[in-house]
């Protein structure tokens, strides 16, 4: 397995109105294939490839003291240089 190296990392309790917007304003990013991440003086510019892979889960898990804690986790990953991208134009 390759070394996992976290570049950028978010934990906020926000509104679910708070949420909406966010994730409306990452989409409208990424659909221009730019995304400036930033947290205080922490900042994390990424340049998103055409073809992402998207990943989707849910999860619950039981905690002693609160209950169930459920998760909702939207991932999006690629790769430097994937060729599928550009075979993908080619069809």
């Amino acid at each position: 397995m390759g070394k996992e190296t976290r570049l950028f990392k978010s934990k906020e309790r926000k509104s679910r109105e708070e949420v909406v917007t966010f994730l409306h304003e990452l989409a409208d990013k990424i659909s221009t294939g730019a995304v400036t991440l930033s947290q205080g003086t922490e900042e994390l510019q990424l340049e998103l490839p055409e073809n992402l892979v998207l990943e989707v889960q849910v999860e619950d898990e039981e905690k002693k003291t609160k209950g169930t804690e459920h998760s909702l986790e939207v991932e999006l990953k690629w790769y430097d240089n994937d060729q599928s991208a550009a075979a993908l134009k080619l069809k």
